[in-house]
């Protein structure tokens, strides 16, 4: 691994208190085996359940250098949690993924080899590549997944195989001019900052990933956000 690069993990939290421990010792513990350059930068929205006073046991456990609290009154939103992330990102290079235990840091030594291979501006991780998977869906949830993404690789013609995951590795640069430009809200947001690198020119390179269900917690995905999908899919369709 480059010893001159460090990545900077923007981890958005909101009642996560169980899962923070386990994915906060995965990603160290991923990170220390490849002597990886690294910081993790938590971003609580006042969770309810105490998922930041967690945080602070874990930076006590790992020093502060390496965790790094980065909290906010309330819930405002994944977008402006990686702008306040970014604000606060030491690295040169930033990746983005879920506190839920969804996506697991093994990848990531893997999204920094594929990185480095042709210089790419972003690594995004796939389900849906030769590799890639899912495991704890039910087959709905399997359908909703699939149906989405062939949708939105048919309306928008992204490129890329998995345009709603949200494992990804950016040029700090990069994620900063992509989420300037960025006004999508909920599950289309990360599809926006796909279509937007597209328009941009950047280089994109996918790396197969295992998607597990979140292990503990209530997923998010509902009627409501399935509705807002399909609102703000159609609205990229108009105006991209």
């Amino acid at each position: 691994m480059s010893q001159h690069n460090k990545y900077s993990v923007l981890l958005p939290t909101y009642n996560e208190r169980e899962n923070l421990p386990i994915i906060t010792w995965l990603l160290v513990k991923s990170f220390k085996e490849h002597d990886i350059d690294f910081e993790i930068i938590i971003i609580d929205d006042g969770s309810p359940d105490g998922t930041l006073e967690v945080a602070k046991g874990l930076q006590k456990v790992y020093g502060e250098t390496r965790i790094v609290l980065r909290p906010r009154a309330g819930k405002l939103g994944l977008g402006t949690a990686y702008v306040h992330g970014l604000q606060h990102a030491t690295g040169n290079f930033i990746i983005i993924m879920d506190a839920d235990f969804s996506h697991h840091p093994k990848f990531i030594p893997e999204f920094i080899k594929k990185q480095e291979e042709q210089d790419f501006d972003i690594v995004t991780g796939t389900r849906y590549a030769h590799g890639g998977g899912v495991h704890g869906w039910d087959l709905r949830r399997k359908l909703t997944s699939r149906g989405a993404n062939y949708l939105a690789s048919v309306l928008l013609r992204p490129g890329i195989s998995d345009l709603t995951g949200s494992f990804r590795l950016y040029k700090k640069e990069v994620l900063s001019r992509i989420i300037s430009v960025t006004k999508s809200k909920g599950y289309v947001f990360q599809m926006e900052m796909m279509i937007r690198a597209r328009q941009f020119n950047y280089s994109v390179s996918e790396v197969p990933i295992t998607f597990v269900d979140r292990v503990f917690g209530e997923s998010k995905l509902g009627a409501d956000e399935i509705a807002m999908y399909l609102k703000g899919l159609f609205n990229l369709f108009l105006t991209t």
